[in-house]
């Protein structure tokens, strides 16, 4: 299976790059040789703040534009959703947040 990401970058200034890769580590060591994006050469080092894995290119392509096209609040915002996505992905089902427990009342 193929895999494509659309990934952003937090670089060293502070700004953001947004990108598309089959292959985000090696992507990512790219970035750092200053070989990647002419964008980010001389911005490093850089954080990886979010990914995203598609099935296709297509679709990948298609969200690293969309994201291009976002405020910088707005790709604020998509980076915080997916870290809190993450981190609900780790908890058990029960605890995720959204998910709600309904317990029959063991008290009489």
């Amino acid at each position: 299976m193929d895999e494509h990401y659309v990934y952003i970058l937090e670089c060293r200034d502070g700004t953001f790059y947004t990108g598309y890769t089959n292959d985000l580590k090696a992507r990512m060591k790219k970035h750092e040789n200053g070989e990647g994006a002419k964008y980010t050469r001389g911005r490093g080092p850089f954080a990886l703040m979010f990914s995203k894995c598609f099935a296709s290119k297509s679709e990948a392509m298609k969200e690293e534009y969309r994201i291009k096209r976002l405020s910088r609040m707005s790709k604020e915002r998509l980076i915080r959703e997916g870290k809190e996505h993450e981190k609900s992905k780790e908890l058990p089902t029960e605890e995720r947040p959204g998910n709600t427990i309904h317990r029959a009342d063991t008290h009489r």
